[in-house]
């Protein structure tokens, strides 16, 4: 390619970052204008995966569209089930029977643990270190293990049902789980002494990708994102739904704004969830998992409702418009890695082509999240 006079006078090129760059962590592209190797501008470049999520619903039944959702953030599609389901029980009026909500918490936070397994791993490797990910799939699948056990499946999860979950959970279930809690807690540990107090690892990520409060609330960024820059909002505090406000566990927030901070969020997030499952097992009621007289054939009255739930990478929103048939007449999904992805270029904006990619990697994006 010939260079005409600007550009060498510059001295700045164009280069693309994916959309098979392992560092993106799927079929995303930054389109990157450098100097050197300080990024002048980043311009995120989606639609790869794009499937129609979105339009698909209006020419599936309700239970058919279950599927749909756990194809979105496959990595946490055990939340979503939970705000699919639930958007869709507020708006037919369908009561879940209290056994049932517990379930959906215990799976959901197992899930969410597994979610910030399979972001530890990964991103380590984006900085240069390989063994954590041994560590990190080590523990995921004994998680899997356990979900597989009462849903069928290992990722894409269906296992929710309007009215509660599609299969109880059995004491082999109850006691993997128990089992399981202190040995991750042991982990965590083992992480804090591998990782997190790694120096290596501390001069990669300290001060790298300030994202100020303000940049967050400009694009809309939830999760430990936001978190990471030191807003304390959590939908299961903020929003309370299904049992959570019954329940004792922390929100972590760090106020340093940098990758080291997300990561710290994430990390501390995992123990606040072990506590979650902990409690919900001790207080798991006896009774059904399924309400009674749900319709085969659903068909929620005319109107619309809205319902959020904390995903793994922040808020999950699904608004619902019914029009009194078997499928909506529109489904608008706010998902939080499409948010989370758009403030990346403006605060990138000047760093090293490297430190970017520890601030990628601490966003913990799912690409079909942003696709949709």
């Amino acid at each position: 390619m010939s260079l005409d006079a600007t550009t060498i006078q510059g001295e700045t090129f164009v280069v693309n970052l994916g959309p098979q760059h392992p560092a993106t962590h799927g079929v995303l592209r930054v389109k990157l204008t450098l100097d050197g190797e300080y990024i002048m501008n980043a311009e995120p470049v989606i639609g790869y995966s794009h499937r129609m999520h979105e339009k698909m619903a209006e020419n599936r039944t309700y239970p058919q569209y279950f599927a749909n959702i756990g194809r979105i953030d496959y990595v946490g599609a055990m939340i979503y089930n939970f705000g699919y389901a639930s958007a869709v029980e507020r708006l037919a009026g369908i009561q879940v029977p209290e056994r049932a909500e517990y379930i959906r918490v215990i799976t959901s936070e197992l899930n969410r643990i597994a979610s910030h397994l399979l972001w530890f791993g990964p991103f380590i490797i984006d900085l240069g270190g390989l063994t954590p990910l041994l560590y990190a799939f080590d523990d995921r699948e004994a998680i899997l293990n356990l979900l597989e056990s009462v849903a069928g499946a290992r990722l894409t999860f269906s296992y929710f049902r309007f009215g509660g979950v599609c299969n109880d959970i059995d004491e082999d279930f109850m006691a993997g789980c128990r089992a399981f809690i202190p040995r991750m807690r042991e982990r965590l540990t083992l992480y804090r002494r591998l990782v997190t107090e790694n120096v290596i690892f501390r001069k990669r990520v300290e001060g790298i990708g300030i994202i100020p409060p303000e940049i967050c609330r400009t694009y809309g960024a939830t999760g430990p994102v936001l978190r990471g820059s030191g807003i304390r909002y959590d939908v299961r505090k903020n929003e309370p739904y299904s049992i959570y406000p019954l329940l004792d566990f922390d929100i972590p927030a760090f106020a340093e704004c940098d990758s080291m901070a997300r990561y710290r969020v994430r990390m501390e997030e995992m123990n606040q969830s072990l506590r979650i499952v902990e409690q919900a097992l001790d207080r798991l009621p006896s009774g059904p998992v399924m309400a009674e007289k749900v319709p085969r054939v659903l068909k929620p009255p005319k109107g619309d409702c809205y319902f959020n739930v904390e995903g793994a990478r922040g808020s999950f929103g699904i608004r619902i418009v019914s029009d009194g048939t078997d499928t909506p007449y529109r489904l608008k999904l706010r998902t939080p890695c499409f948010a989370n992805l758009s403030l990346f270029g403006e605060v990138s904006r000047g760093m090293l082509l490297a430190d970017s990619l520890a601030l990628l990697g601490s966003l913990d994006l799912c690409i079909p999240d942003v696709d949709r």
